[in-house]
Order: C-alpha cells, then structure tokens, then sequence
C-alpha cells in the first residue's frame, strides 16, 4: 500500500536552517579555546615534570635558587718533591733453586730434614747406607799402606847396591835399576792415595749435602727406598727466598726514560700487597733485559728485596712501581680539583668576593690523590674541590670546612610521613626523645621537606634559606 508524503514535511525539509552564521562561528571559538587550554595544561604539567626538584643537584646557584652562593670545599696548592713511578705487573721468582740429588747409589737409611723447614749450607739432609763404600776406602787404603812397606824394602836395595857400585865389587847397572824399582814404587804410592781420596769422597757422598741456604721443599723420596744418582726427582728441592727476585715487565716505550734513569744511580722498586695500595718490600733494580719481547711489545726488568717478613712468594702475581726520578718543588694540587672539558683540564680559582674562574691548567702526572701541576696555578691560588654540579665560571660561592670525612651509611635509613604529611628521622616519627621535631641525619646532615641529593653536596657547608622558621634546605655538615 502506498502513502502519499504529507505536505507540511515538504515544507519542512525544504524551510532554511535555523543556525546563523554567528552562531557558527561562535561554536569553533570556544572549541578552538578548549583545544588550547588542554594543550596548554599539558604542557604545563610536562614544564613541571622536567623541572628539577628543590634541593637536586641540577638546579641553578645553591640548590636551584640562583640568588645563593654554591657551597664548596677548597684547597690550597701546595709546593712538594713529588717522586715519578713507572707502574708495572710482574712475578715473583727465587734468586737460586736447587734440587737435590743423590750422587751414588745405594739405600736411603735417613732423612734429616722436615718438608718446609729452613736449612743452612752444608745440612746433612739425608743419609745412604755407606757399609760399601766404606768397605772400598779401606781397601784403598790398605793397598797404599802395602806398597808403603815395599817401597821402603826396596830402598834398602838401592842403598846395598849403590854402596857396591861404589867399591867396583858390584855392578852399576843393577844398582840403576833398583833406583828405578824405587821411583816406580813412590809413583804407586801416588797412586793409592788417589785411590784413597776418591774411596773417601764417595764415602761422603752417602752424606746428602745441602749446597745452599734455603727453604725445602716437600720430600721426593722416603725414607727406606733405594735411591741412584741418575733419578731425575731428588730427595728434595731447596729454594732460596732470602733474598728473593721479581721480574716485571714495562712497556718498550719507557726505554729510553729507564736506561736513562739507571744511568744515574741505583732504581728503587716497590712491590704492592693484595690490595693494590700497601708497599710491603722495597728493593733496587738489577737488571735490565737486552731485547723487547716481539710479542707483548714490552722489556722484562729484574729487582731484588730482602723479603724479610716472607711476604713474597715464588710464582706469585705482584704489581711493582719503579722510580724513576723525583720533581723538585712541584705544585701539587688534590686530584678532584682538576676538571675536564671540551678545551682540556680546568681548575676553578675562587678569586675575590669568593668569585670562581675557571683557569685551563697543565697537568703533568696525577694519581688517585694528587696532580702535579705544570703551569695555571699558583700558590697563592684556591681552588675548588668539591661542588661542582651546581658551579659555573663567574658563580658565587662559600667555602666550607673539611673537618673529617663523613662516615657512610651502612643501610638506607627508614624514613616515613608524619601526620602531618613531612618526612621524619629514623623511625618515621621525625621526632627526638625531647618531643621536638628532629630535622638532622646522620652525619649532621640537615633534612628538610625535600631530600637532597648527596652525588655532590655531601662533605660541603652552606647557608640554608629559611621558612616559615624551619630549615627547608641545606647542605651536609662535617662532623
């Protein structure tokens, strides 16, 4: 069935939009408005985000506000003969090492020593039975004691027929040669007392002998065995660490300074403990090899301590300073004084009104303590040691005191909100046993709403703004 449209719908469809065009033009302004605060509000809180907390160390002047001077810890320069090292990693090697061997054969009867004990020269460290080669010496020397008896014999010959060659009742020639019997018989008397010595030396060679002073081993062989001269292992091995050696190694670029340096006198070396830092033994430089390893690129040295205490140790891993020679009357400043940047090393001077510059230095060697300064500073200069994150060239600053360092905190401390929404001390009351509120922290640390960043404030003094007759800021004290 069809329905024929009303007419008043046509007339409806067909009448002209209410909206004027005022209208519309009114409905984009306040979208575009709205569009632009949120906009606005989220930039805002981005600003916010970004901005560093009150108290951080990236703010400007002290603590972000830059109408406060920056605390800092200054120091001094200081003039000081100031010794140079060559640094350098080496091991620890004995002077002589000796293993001791049997020199004739026969049954070990006897070990005189205890393994690791101390031994002098010429210890008897172990016995062989010598019922043998006792057995042969006295049979050498009962064959010399033989020829003796002939020998005089046949002197008595010699006098009779010369006495008859004399008076022409005997003959020359038998008397010439009973004086050949004779001196043949003194040459075998020669002869048998070489015997006898070489009995009397292999007689003493069931003696193990120690050839050197040193520390012994542990045993190669027990007691009982039979033991030959030929063994490659030995009763024992002697080693001797008084004194004791050290070969180190330092780089083929430091030849020339070190030949140069030996040259003038004796090198003083020093070998390191475990920790890197203590000098347990200092000796001299005893040699230097003729040629670079082609390998490492590096000379071997030589050094000798007296190793008194016993502290080093064949085949042990030492690290070894030489000396090479000594700057006189250098400007020494602390290491954390001397600054990096895009153009080189940089002190900062506090100069008048505590006013800092920043002055390009020229350092010559420094050390985790201190750095020898060429040229940029001098003595009568301060400059700034600690306080530098929020420093600037030109920045006002006041100058605290190190009295001591700060003992570091073993653990983080608990810290919670009062109810009144601030951070307390230690036990989240933030309170002290008097009842009044306990703002300081280990250490004299001043805690206030907002905790500090410690990276560089710690160990620096300062004035802190106050509020509402509250510290709200502050650096760290000393002690």
């Amino acid at each position: 069935m069809l329905f024929k449209p009303d007419a008043k719908d046509d007339d409806k469809s067909k009448a002209p939009p209410r909206r004027s065009v005022l209208s519309r033009v009114l409905g984009r302004l306040v979208s575009l408005l709205v569009t632009l605060v949120i906009l606005g509000g989220l930039g805002y809180l981005g600003w916010m985000a970004f901005q560093p907390k009150q108290g951080g160390g990236g703010g400007r002047g002290a603590f972000g506000r830059p109408d406060l001077p920056v605390p800092v810890l200054a120091a001094m320069p200081r003039v000081q003969d100031v010794p140079v090292y060559l640094d350098g990693v080496g091991s620890v090697k004995a002077l002589n090492t000796v293993t001791v061997r049997s020199q004739v054969d026969g049954k070990l009867i006897k070990v005189n020593f205890i393994e690791g004990q101390d031994v002098k020269k010429d210890d008897v460290l172990g016995e062989i039975d010598p019922a043998i080669y006792q057995a042969q010496y006295d049979q050498a020397v009962a064959k010399k004691a033989q020829d003796v008896a002939l020998l005089a014999n046949q002197k008595l010959d010699l006098a009779r027929y010369e006495q008859l060659a004399a008076s022409n009742a005997g003959s020359k020639q038998q008397a010439d040669t009973q004086r050949a019997l004779v001196a043949q018989q003194e040459a075998l008397i020669k002869a048998d007392q070489a015997a006898i010595d070489n009995a009397g030396a292999t007689l003493g060679y069931t003696k193990i002998i120690a050839p050197m002073s040193g520390r012994a081993g542990l045993r190669q062989v027990d007691q009982g065995n039979i033991i030959h001269a030929a063994d490659a292992t030995g009763l024992v091995i002697l080693t001797q660490l008084q004194p004791i050696a050290v070969w180190f190694s330092l780089p083929q670029q430091q030849i020339m300074r070190v030949n140069a340096a030996a040259a003038k006198g004796q090198l003083a070396v020093d070998v390191f403990g475990n920790d890197g830092v203590t000098v347990i033994d200092t000796g001299k430089l005893t040699g230097i090899d003729n040629q670079v390893d082609p390998t490492t690129g590096t000379l071997k040295l030589k050094a000798e301590f007296p190793n008194a205490n016993y502290q080093l140790w064949p085949g042990q891993f030492v690290n070894v300073r030489l000396k090479v020679e000594t700057l006189s009357q250098a400007i020494v400043v602390p290491t954390s004084a001397v600054q990096r940047g895009p153009a080189g090393t940089f002190s900062y001077v506090i100069g008048e009104g505590d006013i800092v510059t920043a002055k390009p230095v020229t350092v010559t060697q420094q050390n985790e303590h201190d750095a020898v300064i060429a040229s940029g500073l001098t003595t009568s200069d301060r400059v700034v040691t600690t306080g530098f994150a929020n420093l600037a060239d030109g920045s006002k600053v006041v100058v605290g005191k190190d009295d001591g360092a700060p003992a570091a905190d073993l653990a983080p401390r608990k810290r919670s909100r009062n109810p009144d929404g601030k951070r307390g001390g230690q036990g989240g009351d933030g309170q002290g046993r008097d009842g009044k509120k306990d703002w300081q922290g280990k250490n004299g640390e001043h805690r206030g709403r907002h905790e500090h960043s410690e990276g560089d404030q710690k160990g620096q003094t300062g004035p802190a703004p106050a509020a509402g007759g509250e510290q709200s800021g502050g650096a760290a004290k000393q002690p």
